[in-house]
C-alpha cells in the first residue's frame, strides 16, 4: 500500500511541479514589465497597472482561480480554455501567473527604488544611456536585494499550487484526497506534506547558496 500511495503522490507531484515551474517562467519576466509600467510617468500606463496590482493583491487566489476559469463561460457563454485536463491546467496557470507577477512586480519595484539616485547620476555623467545604467549598474544590485523576499514568495508558490484542485487540476493534494474515498484511509493526505517539505527544503538551500554568491555587493 505504501509503495502504491507513494507512486500515486509522485504522479500528483508532477502536476504540482509543472504548475510551479511554468508559473515562474512566465511570472518573473511579466512581473518586471508590470513593475516598470507601474513606475512609468505615463498615467495611462501606470494607473491601470497599479489598479490591477491592487485588485490581485487584495483578493484571494482561490477566488481568482474560480473567476478565471468560470468567468469567461458566464460572460461569453463559451469555455475559452478548452475542455479536459489541459483546459483546466491552462486556466490555473494563467491565474497563477497573473497573481504572482503582481506580487513579484512590487518586489521588483522596491528593489529598483532602493538604489540611490546618485548611481543613476554617475551613470549619466559617464555617458551611459538609461538602458545601460539599468543593465550594468542597477540590475545586479536589485537582484541581490530582492532575493530574500523573492525566495519567500517562490516557496509560498509551492504550497499555493494546492489551490488548483478547486478547479479539478490534478496535483499532489488531489491525489492524496482520492484515497479517502477509494480506500477509506486519510494518511496519504498527510503524507503529501513530506513532498512539500522536501521541495521547499531544496529551494531554501538553493536560495541560501544564491545569496552567498551575491555577497560581493556588501
Amino acid at each position: 500500500m505504501f509503495v502504491s500511495v507513494t507512486l500515486s503522490l509522485l504522479q500528483g507531484f508532477w502536476g504540482t511541479f509543472k504548475l510551479f515551474s511554468l508559473t515562474l517562467v512566465f511570472a518573473l519576466p511579466l512581473g518586471l514589465l508590470i513593475s516598470l509600467g507601474s513606475m512609468s510617468r505615463l498615467r495611462v500606463v501606470s494607473y491601470p497597472l497599479k489598479f490591477l496590482i491592487w485588485v490581485i493583491r487584495g483578493t484571494p487566489l482561490l477566488l481568482q482561480l474560480l473567476i478565471f476559469y468560470y468567468g469567461p463561460g458566464i460572460l461569453f457563454g463559451t469555455n475559452i480554455w478548452g475542455s479536459g485536463d489541459a483546459g483546466r491546467f491552462i486556466a490555473a496557470l494563467v491565474s497563477f501567473v497573473i497573481n504572482y507577477a503582481c506580487y513579484f512586480s512590487e518586489i521588483y519595484r522596491g528593489g529598483i527604488q532602493s538604489i540611490p539616485v546618485g548611481q543613476y547620476e554617475a551613470g549619466y555623467v559617464l555617458g551611459m544611456s538609461k538602458g545601460e545604467i539599468f543593465r550594468k549598474v542597477v540590475l545586479l544590485q536589485v537582484i541581490k536585494r530582492i532575493v530574500p523576499p523573492m525566495a519567500n514568495e517562490i516557496i509560498t508558490l509551492v504550497k499555493d499550487t494546492s489551490l488548483a484542485r478547486v478547479i479539478a487540476v490534478y496535483e499532489i493534494i488531489w491525489n492524496g484526497q482520492k484515497f479517502i474515498k477509494s480506500e477509506g484511509i486519510i494518511w496519504p493526505l498527510f503524507y503529501t506534506g513530506v513532498f512539500y517539505l522536501v521541495f521547499s527544503g531544496l529551494l531554501t538551500v538553493l536560495f541560501d547558496r544564491l545569496e552567498k554568491k551575491l555577497d560581493y555587493f556588501r
